[in-house]
């Protein structure tokens, strides 16, 4: 199975009923901004450049967002926070991002989830968080020049190092801490933590635009 193969395998996928029945629901009832959009409806596969040496990993899709655009972090309010950051510090080709054919590219990096269905009140299982893993695990070996991985919340944070653990990398007990960097070990690439760039937290403060910049700035610093 090559790159190209496991996003066709991602968007056809089935596996859990509770999220195949949720994204269909939002996918047909839209919300009123977009009664007129085509909602995309599918799990979501992972986009921008997988000879990159970087990747960044999020929860899931939002509903009105990439379940409806179709392409990550694409078409909301987290979106809009996220393409900001990674255009100043030279991974996107442009400052925002509105529909998947806008033509934004990725420079060096790609972006994944630990989950490609919406979930409901983004909040997805564990059996449904288990049975989606293993394509993100997938990407990480698709990856030929990967070294460094950017946690975009706990949840991505603790996947990434379950991932690792499976594979047998001992690995110690990690907290997370937005801006912390931490090394998975010998030949591995590192991971960065920052808080989501859900309103959640941009609206409340916890995450400012100052903090989530120095996160992708740093990021392109430890890129060799």
């Amino acid at each position: 199975m090559d790159f190209e193969e496991l996003n066709a395998t991602i968007i056809s996928c089935q596996k859990c009923p509770r999220l195949v029945e949720y994204r269909e629901l939002v996918g047909r009832t839209k919300k009123r901004a977009y009664q007129d959009c085509e909602y995309w409806g599918k799990p979501v596969p992972a986009f921008g450049d997988i000879h990159g040496r970087l990747l960044a990993v999020g929860l899931a899709p939002g509903a009105h967002g990439s379940n409806r655009t179709g392409r990550m972090f694409t078409g909301d309010a987290s979106g809009v926070f996220l393409f900001a950051s990674l255009h100043k510090a030279g991974f996107a080709s442009q400052s925002a991002s509105t529909h998947r054919d806008d033509g934004l590219m990725l420079n060096d990096m790609l972006i994944s989830a630990v989950c490609r269905c919406v979930p409901p009140g983004n909040k997805p299982g564990r059996t449904e968080k288990t049975n989606c893993i293993p394509y993100l695990a997938q990407e990480i070996e698709f990856m030929p020049n990967l070294q460094g991985l950017i946690a975009l919340g706990r949840i991505a944070f603790e996947n990434i190092l379950a991932i690792h653990r499976t594979r047998g990398v001992e690995i110690p007990r990690f907290n997370f801490k937005h801006g912390e960097f931490y090394k998975l070990g010998e030949g591995l690439p590192w991971l960065l933590a920052s808080y989501h760039p859900s309103q959640q937290n941009t609206l409340t403060g916890r995450l400012t635009v100052g903090m989530f910049d120095q996160v992708w700035q740093l990021a392109a610093l430890l890129l060799k």
